[in-house]
């Protein structure tokens, strides 16, 4: 038994002895804490694996630019928007008002995604014009001075389409710029500039585009190209990314797709003066429509990516159900945004 009056056990031989005690037993519970914290961690890794889908450009000698880096597996934090958006599908659905619908939301703060019936294929319409879009921009980027080249409508051409949503057209006899034809095209959605423009397009710089993002490459004389949702916002994806064009031809694209003046979709579920970035499809019949849209919201500190695809009988339907997916999303990512400043 230790004598506190010992004269040769003073209080300092006490004191470090303490001390000595304390750094013993914190050492031994760190130890034991970071042995714990590493079987933790293998016990996530083994049981969350998520791949990635990389892709990159072809085509050169030396180098092969990187375009997407994704992780394969949803993203749990859009858990809860997945949810709300498929409710949403599914009362439409329940009303008759829609027969089958898919999402794709991709938000760019924090690279994440998610999607509902992604697997869904559907004729993307005049969503492909966003891909014509890049491909005659890569041209001028291949061939400078191209987007000044001067073309006259001077062969009426049908376009084999009854659009729901009609606006401006290039007028017949008239001669137009390639970037004015691009305005008319990506603006007004004009299906007579379309067919000019992809008249003077090298079909080698649209396929390799595909191939690029990793889509099939398409035949040019098929009457149509099915894409999922997520296939599709590849191309939005390089344009906001610049991940395919310069970036002066990037920021031209995304300004072209600001000026769309197509307000029946996602414009319906945002404030008023948001900044978007969108292009709309339709394709299908009288008795079976397809409305689509693929927007970038700029939304502060929350940018997002949203690409609706529908099938129904009522266009109008259609429209206020994109309408309502958008406000969803807004509202949520708003949300996000707020809590996170």
């Amino acid at each position: 038994m230790i004598s506190f009056r010992n004269k040769n056990f003073s209080l300092l031989h006490i004191i470090i002895f303490s001390l000595l005690i304390a750094v013993l037993t914190f050492s031994v519970t760190s130890i034991w804490k970071e042995r714990q914290y590493k079987e933790q961690s293998i016990l996530a890794a083994s049981s969350y694996s998520c791949n990635y889908d990389v892709k990159r450009m072809n085509g050169y000698k030396f180098i092969k630019p990187l375009m997407f880096v994704d992780e394969e597996c949803e993203s749990a934090p859009l858990a809860g928007i997945k949810q709300k958006m498929a409710a949403i599908i599914d009362r439409y659905k329940t009303t008759g008002d829609l027969t089958t619908a898919s999402v794709y939301l991709r938000e760019y703060a924090h690279n994440e995604w998610t999607s509902v019936n992604d697997g869904d294929k559907f004729d993307p319409g005049s969503l492909f014009k966003v891909p014509v879009l890049i491909a005659i921009l890569r041209q001028d980027e291949i061939n400078p001075g191209f987007l000044n080249k001067s073309i006259v409508y001077d062969q009426r051409v049908d376009a084999g389409k009854n659009v729901a949503f009609a606006s401006k057209t290039i007028q017949f006899g008239q001669s137009y710029t390639v970037k004015e034809l691009l305005s008319y095209m990506i603006k007004y959605s004009d299906n007579n500039a379309t067919i000019l423009l992809e008249k003077n397009l090298e079909p080698k710089i649209l396929q390799k585009l595909f191939s690029d993002v990793g889509l099939e490459v398409p035949n040019m004389y098929a009457s149509q190209y099915l894409f999922t949702t997520r296939e599709y916002s590849y191309f939005m994806r390089a344009i906001y990314n610049a991940a395919y064009l310069s970036i002066e031809h990037s920021e031209y694209a995304g300004e072209l797709l600001s000026q769309s003046n197509f307000k029946e979709g996602i414009l319906k579920g945002l404030p008023p003066g948001t900044k978007v970035a969108h292009k709309f499809g339709e394709s299908g019949n009288q008795n079976d429509k397809q409305l689509h849209e693929s927007a970038i919201v700029y939304l502060a500190n929350k940018p997002y990516l949203l690409t609706v695809m529908t099938k129904g009988k009522d266009n109008k339907k259609l429209s206020q159900f994109i309408g309502e997916i958008s406000q969803t999303v807004y509202t949520d990512m708003l949300n996000e945004a707020n809590a996170e400043m």
